[in-house]
């Protein structure tokens, strides 16, 4: 475990369920959260519905850890897309990858394997948000439209709000192909080091590698909304090179359980 701790994080253990919190979200006692490590088969939760059963049974045992309360957790159906929605009790919530609240112990939930997700607290306004940003919601810009949102929503100012990011892939292990390279392209293409963000890879069979840096994006796109340099954190941590610590798609595929990211007010 020694290998992904820095100055950033914390690792927990209680009862058998692993999981990491940020040092910095750790200065604010009334927030509660963490990001959950693969905890052998304590813990499942699934991509979707698949398992209603299972999926309660690990918010119970997630929730008995954090003091929080089970049947108040929020957790949406995501499917990458840039819709961030305002909650305020326990819902079903179809095509949604992000939400923001003021609600006090409601438990926000996403869920990820190797996509980022994106942890929000303003510490002046008391509200939360939750982001699941994959390659095609970073390409939507969707951390920057939570922060929008929570300034429309809750006259939260940048400045006095956090970002946790959390463990994802890296751009040492993120490689794609010439089709998925050229939207980052085109939309980024006036980002400060683009040509650092994107970089080319090998030629394999004929086609051209590149590795991109999303979390490098959605940093630029967080303190070009106003957000200071110095809330924004990283966990520092790629999902595929810790495969054994993290769940990631990229190496168990269709087989892959889910990391949860959890975030709680009260």
């Amino acid at each position: 475990m020694q290998e992904i701790l820095n100055s950033n994080i914390v690792y927990q253990n209680k009862n058998g369920i692993e999981y990491i919190q940020f040092k910095k979200l750790l200065e604010y006692p009334e927030v509660t959260h963490c990001y959950t490590l693969r905890s052998g088969d304590m813990l499942n939760f699934p991509p979707v519905y698949k398992d209603e059963k299972m999926l309660k049974q690990s918010y119970q045992r997630i929730c008995e850890c954090l003091g929080l309360d089970a049947h108040k957790v929020m957790k949406p159906h995501q499917t990458h897309t840039d819709n961030i929605e305002v909650v305020n009790e326990v819902k079903l919530l179809e095509d949604v990858d992000g939400m923001i609240t003021k609600q006090k112990e409601l438990v926000l939930l996403t869920t990820s394997a190797d996509c980022t997700s994106l942890l929000f607290y303003d510490q002046t306004k008391k509200a939360i948000g939750d982001v699941h940003s994959g390659w095609r919601g970073t390409l939507q810009a969707i951390g920057k439209k939570a922060v929008e949102k929570m300034i429309q929503e809750y006259d939260s100012r940048p400045e006095d709000i956090i970002c946790c990011i959390c463990p994802c892939i890296k751009q040492c292990c993120f490689e794609v192909e010439e089709e998925v390279k050229e939207l980052f392209a085109k939309e980024y293409a006036n980002l400060k080091n683009i040509d650092k963000i994107i970089q080319k890879g090998e030629t394999i069979e004929g086609k051209q590698k590149y590795y991109i840096d999303t979390t490098e994006i959605n940093k630029q796109l967080l303190k070009q909304v106003g957000l200071k340099e110095e809330n924004i954190i990283d966990s520092g941590i790629c999902t595929m090179c810790h495969p054994k610590q993290f769940h990631s798609y990229r190496v168990d595929k269709e087989h892959s359980g889910r990391n949860a990211a959890i975030i709680s007010v009260s």
